[in-house]
């Protein structure tokens, strides 16, 4: 058997510092996701930000030229449903960092991004394929805690924080996941804490004296329910059945909280009431095969049936396979072109894996669209990026151009040739 070498085994993310310079991409059809596409477009990148986008952009004299004639050119595309860094193997423990034990299921106070591995060998794979913003999420129980945004830029931990927390993530469509003997008593539960998490913040003083009845959660997890129930954090709740869906309308019209829902696989059959809440909704388009008696209505449509309702529409990884989240963020733009196959307007899903993530998570600003200012997350597609043959040709997070070799790369060309004297079966 031969022997493993070492660098098999360990990411090649250490790469000297780029210094941030002055780029043009020309020639290129320019999808700004803010705008209308501009053929034979240049982007203009300067010091990590955009610097023009346009057709009459006048170009440095020192600046690198990028040829996109012929190619798309896109803003980074942006994964709402991720476990990038904090899961690497399933089974393996030390891993594992997307979940808390919490008390009776509540885990409010618990903040995912402070396991994320920046070292993580899913990273690089993820940025070379275009993947330049994720959101992390925990996962787990009733209330499983709070999500980031990251960028997918080289550095350290707090290098890639964009910002959070962005969303208290939940459940209501799983009762065993936390003991509960039904979706009625999960409910329950999620109002207890709701109303505890009320409580807690208009008597403080008192619950410091001990001067209160006792409360269904720790006092940080109801310290982290505070800006959610002042409307300054979304609640973030997994349903997919269509009465589940219609449960987190009423809890969130009942208590004021921003609601966003995931998973949604009978959303449309509720689309007009998610549309009259102005409620955002993330789901995929791959799978039409039920995961669950809570799926049975799923059907690759919802996307684009939800949109046309009028929905917010962020499209995620449903394919079913159980590693969309940490393992191929990539495929988040095969579920978007599986969606335009099954009606959903092409814009459309363009904007959802770009823009309206970015809108909904709070960091527009920086990324999500090709815009002057912005974080320059720019992509040269080979040609239409949400087509299975197309390939990114140049990827840039932050104004540097990626080069990093993934593991696949090394094992790919470890297996390419074979040592002179391997036998054949």
């Amino acid at each position: 058997m031969p022997r493993m070498t070492r660098t098999l085994l360990i990411p090649l993310l250490i790469a000297a510092p780029l210094r941030a310079q002055t780029i043009a991409i020309t020639g290129g059809t320019v999808y700004p996701v803010s705008g209308p596409p501009i053929q034979r477009g240049i982007v203009l990148i300067r010091d990590g930000r955009i610097a023009a986008v346009g057709t009459d952009v006048a170009i440095p004299a020192d600046a690198q030229r990028v040829d996109a004639m012929g190619k798309i050119v896109t803003p980074g595309l942006v994964n709402a449903a991720t476990q990038l860094s904090v899961l690497d193997i399933g089974a393996v423990q030390a891993t594992r960092n997307v979940s808390a034990r919490g008390r009776e299921g509540i885990a409010a106070a618990f903040t995912v991004w402070d396991g994320l591995n920046p070292a993580s060998v899913l990273i690089p794979p993820a940025r070379v394929a275009g993947i330049t913003t994720v959101v992390i999420a925990p996962r787990g129980g009733l209330l499983s805690g709070q999500a980031a945004v990251l960028h997918l830029v080289e550095g350290t931990a707090a290098d890639m924080v964009m910002r959070s927390p962005v969303a208290m993530v939940g459940q209501i469509g799983a009762p065993q996941q936390v003991g509960a003997q039904s979706r009625g008593e999960l409910l329950l539960r999620l109002r207890e804490v709701l109303e505890d998490a009320r409580a807690y913040g208009r008597r403080k003083a008192d619950y410091e004296r001990a001067q209160t009845r006792q409360f269904s959660a720790s006092r940080l997890d109801l310290e982290a329910l505070g800006p959610v129930l002042e409307g300054r954090e979304p609640l973030m709740l997994e349903a997919d059945r269509a009465s589940d869906i219609e449960s987190a309308l009423k809890v969130a019209r009942d208590y004021g909280v921003k609601l966003i829902i995931s998973g949604a696989a009978e959303a449309w059959m509720v689309a007009d009431k998610l549309a009259a809440a102005h409620v955002p909704v993330m789901t995929g388009a791959m799978n039409n095969i039920p995961s669950s008696f809570s799926s049975l209505g799923t059907r690759q449509e919802n996307a684009g049936l939800l949109r046309r309702a009028g929905v917010t529409v962020m499209i995620i990884g449903n394919a079913g396979g159980g590693d969309e989240d940490a393992f191929n963020v990539r495929n988040v733009r095969f579920e978007a072109g599986n969606a335009v196959a099954y009606g959903m307007a092409r814009d459309d899903a363009l904007r959802a894996i770009t823009m309206t993530p970015a809108e909904v998570f709070g960091v527009a600003d920086r990324v999500g669209s090709l815009q002057v200012g912005k974080d320059a997350d720019v992509v040269v597609w080979s040609g239409d990026p949400l087509e299975f043959a197309t390939q990114p040709e140049h990827v840039f997070i932050r104004g540097r151009e990626v080069h990093a070799t993934t593991r696949q790369d090394q094992l790919e060309q470890r297996y390419k040739s074979l040592p002179p004297n391997y036998r054949r079966p």
